[in-house]
């Protein structure tokens, strides 16, 4: 029974990998032949950025059994903590990538310590409440960074929440200017970036889930009680699971902040947090592979409606709805169980035969 449920695990996983890969070299191969238009070729990076949000928030929501709303205020952390460090880097450091690492790697480190700082509070509370309090930090993020100024000159980082008090030096630079957000930002984002980044998560989530921690993790969502009777910290465990799943959202800000020149605050509202929390149910809780379907089919679908203008996000409601059906539909579920052990007990009869 131990060695089927470790072949499924690995069966899995590899599917994941193998199916991120093989999407990357058509689309690589779609990019050099001129056969992806340049709209498309526009949401790659996006959509790897939302890719990576969304797995982080499965390990939360679907791994952890945790209702966070405030995945986009982790995501604002880490775009506008790269923008600033790329900003400064420019002028040192010339290579983009490097400089695309040194940004990310910094953007995950400040997510991980807001993840930390608003866990503490924020996991002794549970279902609505939880919900409720993370949408909250959500929107407190976003009212800070809307109001923040911060530049750099010869005498270092001048920062202030208001706009005449942030008086620069001949030769300084301003990163972030209150409502505007950061300008003349420098796009060193690639979609191969994105790829390696959407890899990484898959290992980091993969690696945790099935980790004596991962265990902890699914036993502290499944029954509290007998968790903590058996000598596991929930707390701890759900801290990691809401920190891990903060530095992967910082990630995906980071490289979704370095794609454009342009980035206001305004775009890591509530509906981004919800529209993620969508891809991930979506998808499956605790279904990393459908996660990744689900965010590519419903980040481009929009696109591929826009010809149909005034209907379009009517449609994108209705298919939303219809899959919901589905993937929810305990009569389908049955019927599709039923067929995959019918070709697997067929399988089995023939091996026996021969």
């Amino acid at each position: 029974m131990l060695k089927k449920l470790l072949d499924r695990t690995h069966r899995g996983r590899t599917v994941s990998y193998i199916m991120v890969v093989v999407l990357y070299l058509i689309i690589e191969i779609m990019i050099h032949s001129g056969n992806l238009s340049s709209l498309f070729t526009s949401l790659l990076v996006p959509v790897c950025c939302y890719i990576v949000a969304a797995i982080g928030l499965n390990l939360n929501v679907g791994v952890s059994g945790e209702l966070n709303l405030g995945q986009a205020g982790f995501m604002s952390v880490g775009a506008f903590t790269a923008v600033s460090i790329s900003g400064y880097l420019a002028a040192s450091v010339s290579n983009g990538p490097v400089r695309l690492i040194i940004a990310i790697i910094a953007g995950v480190m400040i997510s991980a310590v807001f993840g930390l700082l608003i866990g503490i509070p924020v996991l002794k509370l549970e279902g609505d409440y939880l919900a409720i309090v993370t949408l909250a930090f959500g929107q407190i993020i976003k009212s800070i960074i809307t109001n923040m100024y911060l530049g750099f000159d010869g005498n270092g980082f001048q920062f202030s929440f208001v706009d005449n008090n942030t008086k620069l030096a001949p030769g300084g630079k301003m990163l972030l200017n209150g409502p505007m957000g950061a300008t003349g930002t420098a796009k060193i984002s690639t979609f191969t970036a994105g790829v390696i980044l959407i890899l990484v998560s898959l290992i980091i989530v993969y690696h945790l889930m099935y980790s004596r921690s991962g265990r902890a993790i699914m036993a502290a969502r499944d029954n509290r009680i007998a968790a903590e009777s058996v000598g596991i910290d929930i707390s701890r465990t759900k801290m990691l699971a809401f920190v891990v799943s903060a530095s992967l959202a910082g990630a995906a800000g980071a490289l979704y902040g370095l794609n454009y020149s342009t980035l206001v605050p305004a775009k890591f509202d509530f509906n981004t947090s919800i529209l993620i929390l969508v891809y991930v149910v979506l998808g499956g809780l605790g279904n990393m592979t459908g996660t990744i379907i689900a965010t590519i089919i419903l980040v481009l679908l929009p696109e591929l409606l826009r010809s149909m203008q005034d209907y379009r996000m009517l449609i994108y409601a209705v298919v939303l709805i219809l899959i919901m059906l589905l993937t929810n539909n305990e009569n389908m579920k049955t019927r599709l169980r039923r067929l995959k052990n019918r070709f697997s007990g067929r399988g089995r009869k023939e091996g026996e035969v021969s």
